[in-house]
């Protein structure tokens, strides 16, 4: 996966997740499948990170560089996190369960529990933006603050001008 292709999955994914962080910005509905397409741009986010995560795992008990285990517990906090705010989230929809003739009751559990792992999550994403903010830095500086056409175009290694001499009419 490229460094590219990276920097828009996670701009979009931290982006989506913020409008949806407030219901009120796109009323309750579209908060909900927003939500929704939240959930899959995260799994399409671990699925381009699996290989990281195999191996993390693999040898997380073993040597691992310190910051490596701190961002697998903290990748690991956020995973359990989103869950439980989509779970809790699917359990007091009133757009998408009833689409599918799905009626929950009422639950305010479900609610506290919704809004509390939301608000949660905030402090998580700060923390994984803090400890991938060199990451973040260099990915924004290269593709988005110096764009393409300032920087130099690269000449082939055997590019040699040519010198052509052009003979001249005596008089």
């Amino acid at each position: 996966m490229s460094l590219k292709t990276n920097l828009y999955v996670d701009t979009a994914i931290l982006a989506g997740f913020l409008v949806a962080y407030e219901p009120r910005l796109t009323g309750a509905s579209i908060h909900e499948w927003l939500s929704l397409a939240l959930a899959s741009a995260l799994i399409v986010h671990l699925l381009l990170h699996w290989e990281w995560v195999v191996q993390v795992t693999l040898r997380f008990f073993r040597q691992l560089f310190h910051a490596s285990r701190l961002n697998y517990i903290l990748n690991l906090a956020l995973l359990i996190d989103f869950v439980m705010i989509f779970l809790s989230g699917l359990m007091i929809s009133r757009s998408i369960l009833p689409t599918f003739g799905v009626q929950l009751a009422n639950n305010p559990a479900w609610r506290f529990l919704h809004s509390s792992s939301a608000d949660f999550s905030i402090l998580l994403i700060g923390l994984h933006l803090a400890l991938h903010w060199k990451w973040i830095l260099s990915a924004l500086k290269r593709y988005i603050f110096i764009p393409r056409q300032s920087r130099p175009i690269p000449q082939p290694a055997a590019y040699q001008p040519v010198l052509v001499r052009v003979p001249q009419d005596k008089k």
